[in-house]
């Protein structure tokens, strides 16, 4: 090799990059900091120092987690911690001598000491929130190197150095730890006189606020109003003021404006505010994320000296009547409870860019509408990717299980004051969670404060989970459990969290998982033994179908049914997650899609049930499972459809039509397996065909086929950015092979690094060449170098035909300081098209309202039964079980809705009359809170409701919660030797006319 030529080439390179610094760094304000990074785990105090060497260090580009190789392979417990450093070497762009620095770090877990040429800077320890630093006073002007040194410590029992005290989301169970430094940093260079970042944390600053108000949804107009914080560090006083551009989504400008002229004082800090009413603007709206670039740039003396870009978009939010309006249309909640590390095999949540809008549009794909990320805030790539595919998202702060007091209290509401200021530019949210439980009313009206005082107009809600009673929360909504009310709006803060693995179709096809079998080796968190996972561990027929089963409770009480309603709730998990499991693996595998986003049957069943804003929209059918059984098996076939009702057939031969049952499940008994087709048609009310979905028989398995999911415009040659490469067994018609389970080898060439994938096995196969597809699939990671050309990729498997693939690779700015943004040139995901002008639901019944009830026992609490609040009960302690509503007309009432304590596990016998006149006598069913009981249409004004007996148990609905308690749905103990009737709440409805 002529290492001279070689010398010389990479000499101009150099050149190159440092005349680009010299000639065009000056103008740009935010830069890219992730590249040129060094790691070392474990701990060297001489690290700090500007002189040390770490020549010997590991190479890395942020963002970078030191022990996210770890990622699946070892139950979240295990995950390594300790001591990790990161230094960095770098240049200031050449004119920068008087300018202000500050640096930028998206988060580092769980503690991050901050030191510039060896002086120490500051020490971030809530592991959860994004924080800035001002360096100024520690940087050299150029062409001088400067040197950032971080110690990091993801310690599980990190303390706060200040007061002693840990952090309670800091929790072996949720938040999966992936150390170091796993999100991006920034490195932001202003003038003297500059708009503030909005990094509350050591700077003290709220940034730039941008929101909208008097909507006029119909007419497409609003007032958009931009308010940016400005500090003079200048020695002299200057007059200042915004001038504000809105371009949309192509670039285009479309709107601008100015803001009035102020004088700033030295080391003075005041509000610029401008606004305008604005037209024919395009609202952000669910699966819609149109996003505009607002543009605040700050003029001193009429000349330019800083500006801010913002990408935002405007929507219009209510919570009334105990529903949720977006854009003046009432959308039902049903998305995901999803980890906030959100993470992969192999490479833990620092994932790029692309990747995590990949990930969360596969949500929107679902018809998911919303993603509650649990326990502590979201990633800033995960908020801003949710603004472009059209996600909304309900945003915490940081909780563990339970409300606190004094400095945990102190901590939690610190980082929701940083998360808001941070992220309240974000369209995409609309709620503010306070707790992963309840909290006390004091501290709700503290966390409200915090809401108004730096989001007064975002159009978000603010509350917790449970508060059913609050007077002060904003919204509420049990786990688990559906919650009802006619005020602020009640959503499932997660329900259905039963696991299944994607291996698993059913116990019918190899490896033949049994409903119900898998390890129950697992310890709760309170250090119990998982005595009996079996509810918790289906295969994909059964956990589709628990999954529809669970929604149906949901959708019964959707907006439409009453006055009082349920605003929906959200599924746990999206993607299998490396956080607390019931099962035989080490991984949680609620997900309707595994560690790898290939989804499981469970996706498909949620985009046919979730077709819409409150109603479906387009009628659906999906067939369970797959259709390449061995010979002579039967098995009952269930079809998911939103269709009145279902016809199957087997090689165009008719089995009839399906029983149904949770509203959305039919049923074909014993089916009998013949190759060919088996369809499934969907027909209306009036036998008119409106959906349909069929599954052909593949033939032997025959060749691989390989497919790759990249960056939008390329893969990026950094080093640091991802493809995932699909496998798949298919026949010799291309058709994919359900049932294969074959032995793939993975062989990778060229500017590329095999990163691996996730399969059932020893250490789940983490990191392994050599992998299985499962249900006839699997993907794996590759990694792009940092010199752009080309990767090659080979799969083979024993028998069956190769496939080659190739992934051409683009060059991008690496320079320590970049000017390509991770999140640069993504596309927004516009599927769904804007918010429908049309209502979302029809209204199915009415209700109608109680004005007297009198009991024959425990009369004081007789209104407790239907006063609105499901923290009240009536029950007739020793007296007879018999209450008596008087209703405000006489009406002709179809259904009773009851919300019996002991929902999911009690069962009791009971008498309905109206007016004297019998309508119902039976046991009423379980659930997961209300139950609607159709009773003999019959006119009257006053209905007696009448236990018949003894309540019996009922082992119906199986949940425990993660402590290993049963939840009791309610039940109070007492000493009554009297048979009880517990009503939390009643309603009485009459058919729409």
């Amino acid at each position: 090799m002529n290492w001279k030529k070689v010398l010389t080439v990479v000499f101009c390179i150099v050149l190159q990059y440092q005349a680009k610094a010299q000639s065009t760094d000056a103008n740009q304000v935010k830069f890219n900091f992730n590249y040129g990074w060094k790691l070392n785990v474990g701990d060297i105090e001489d690290a700090k120092n500007t002189h040390f060497d770490d020549t010997k260090w590991n190479s890395v580009n942020l963002p970078y987690a030191w022990n996210q190789a770890e990622a699946f392979k070892v139950d979240i417990s295990h995950l390594s911690t300790g001591i990790a450093w990161y230094r960095k070497t770098f240049q200031l762009p050449k004119g920068t001598q008087d300018k202000k620095i500050f640096i930028e770090f998206e988060g580092v877990r769980q503690m991050g000491e901050v030191y510039v040429n060896g002086a120490f800077v500051g020490r971030h320890e809530n592991g959860a929130m994004a924080f800035g630093l001002d360096i100024t006073p520690f940087v050299k002007a150029f062409p001088e190197q400067n040197t950032i040194a971080v110690k990091t410590d993801n310690d599980w029992k990190y303390r706060e150095k200040a007061s002693n005290s840990p952090y309670q989301w800091n929790d072996k169970n949720f938040n999966a730890n992936y150390g170091g430094i796993p999100k991006n940093v920034f490195l932001h260079i202003k003038s003297k006189v500059y708009q503030t970042l909005p990094l509350y944390s050591f700077l003290g600053t709220t940034g730039t606020y941008v929101y909208a108000t008097d909507f006029d949804i119909a007419q497409k107009k609003a007032v958009v109003h931009v308010t940016s914080q400005v500090k003079n560090e200048n020695t002299t006083a200057v007059k200042a003021h915004l001038k504000v551009s809105l371009k949309d989504r192509e670039g285009k400008e479309v709107a601008s404006f100015l803001s009035e002229t102020i004088t700033l004082a030295p080391n003075e800090t005041k509000d610029l505010k401008a606004s305008k009413a604005i037209q024919n603007l395009n609202f952000w709206s669910w699966g819609y994320g149109y996003l505009y670039t607002v543009t605040s740039e700050l003029l001193v003396d009429n000349k330019a000296v800083d500006k801010v870009d913002i990408r935002t978009g405007f929507r219009k939010t209510e919570f009334k009547n105990g529903m949720v309006y977006l854009n003046d249309r009432v959308i039902m909640i049903h998305g995901y409870a999803q980890r906030t590390s959100n993470e992969w095999p192999s490479i833990g949540m620092s994932v790029p860019a692309w990747l995590s809008d990949y990930s969360n549009s596969l949500m929107v794909k679902s018809n998911g509408n919303l993603v509650r990320w649990m326990h502590i805030t979201p990633w800033k790539q995960d908020v801003e990717s949710c603004d472009r595919v059209g996600l909304l998202q309900a945003m915490p702060a940081g909780d563990s299980e339970k409300d606190v007091t004094g400095r945990r209290w102190e901590q939690r509401t610190e980082l929701m004051r940083d998360a808001i200021i941070y992220n309240r530019n974000n369209p995409s949210i609309v709620f503010y969670e306070s707790g992963n439980e309840s909290i006390s009313e004091e501290h709700m009206r503290e966390m409200l404060a915090i809401r108004n005082q730096y989001d007064p107009h975002g159009g978000r809600a603010i509350g917790s989970r449970e508060m059913l009673d609050s007077k002060v929360a904003e919204y509420g909504g049990e786990m688990l459990y559906i919650n009802k009310s006619a005020h602020i709006p009640m959503w499932a803060t997660e329900y259905s969290r039963d696991e299944g693995l994607r291996k698993y179709w059913d116990e019918f096809t190899p490896p033949y998982h049994k409903e119900g079998t898998g390890g129950t080796t697992h310890e709760n968190v309170n250090g119990t033994k998982v005595a009996d996972a079996s509810a918790y561990n289906h295969n994909q027929d059964a956990h589709a179908i628990e999954d529809v089963v669970r929604w149906f409770d949901y959708w019964e009480q959707r907006p439409g049914t009453g006055s009082r309603v349920s605003s929906g709730g959200v599924n746990i998990i999206f993607s299998d997650s490396n956080t607390h499991y019931r099962g035989q693996e080490n991984y949680r595998r609620s997900g309707e899609v595994d560690p790898m986003r290939i989804p499981k049957d469970n996706f498909f069943a949620h985009q046919v049930i979730w077709d819409g804003w409150v109603d479906t929209d387009t009628p659906k059918a999906h067939i369970i499972g797959h259709w390449n059984y061995e010979k002579g098996v039967t098995k009952d076939i269930t079809v998911v459809s939103t269709a009145a009702e279902v016809e199957l057939f087997v090689n165009g031969k008719s089995l009839g039509k399906g029983i149904q049952s949770k509203r959305f499940l039919f049923t074909f008994k014993n089916v009998t397996f013949q190759p060919g087709v088996i369809k499934a048609i969907g027909f209306n009310n009036v036998g008119k065909q409106v959906c349909e979905n069929e599954i052909k028989t593949a033939g032997e398995p025959y060749a691989l086929k390989l497919t790759s999911i990249e960056r939008p415009g390329g893969m990026v040659a950094n080093a640091n950015d991802l493809a995932l490469v699909q496998v798949e067994v298919v026949d010799d018609k291309g058709n994919r092979c359900p049932t294969a389970m074959d032995m793939i080898d993975f062989d990778v060439q060229g500017e590329g690094i095999f990163v691996g994938g996730i399969a059932q096995g020893p250490d789940n196969y983490i990191a392994s060449k050599n992998l299985p597809v499962e249900c006839g699939v699997n993907r794996i990671f590759v990694r792009a170098t940092a010199v752009s050309g080309e990767i090659m990729v080979k799969a083979t498997a024993n028998n069956l035909k190769s496939d080659k693939l190739t992934i051409k690779t683009v060059q991008t700015d690496l320079q320590k300081l970049s000017s390509v943004l991770p999140s640069d040139n993504l596309p927004s995901y516009l599927e769904k098209g804007p918010t429908p002008s049309t209502p979302s639901f029809e209204k199915v019944r009415n209700s109608i309202k109680i004005v007297a009830v009198k009991a024959d026992a425990n009369q004081a609490d007789a209104e407790k039964s239907y006063d609105d609040n499901e923290m009240t009960e009536w029950t007739n302690n020793e007296g007879v079980a018999k209450i008596e509503y008087e209703l405000e007309r006489k009406a002709t009432l179809n259904q009773v809705v009851l919300k019996l304590a002991g929902w999911r596990s009690k069962k009791y016998p009971i008498s309905i009359l109206v007016d004297g006149k019998k309508v119902f006598e039976g046991i009423t069913p379980t659930s997961l809170g209300y139950v609607t009981l159709d009773v003999t249409p019959t006119k009257g004004k006053k209905v007696t409701i009448q236990l018949m007996g003894t309540s019996k148990n009922s082992n119906d609905i199986n949940l425990v919660e993660i402590t290993g308690k049963v939840d009791e749905g309610g039940l109070k103990k007492g000493n009554s030797k009297m048979p009880q009737l517990p009503i939390v709440e009643v309603e009485f409805y009459e058919a729409v006319k």
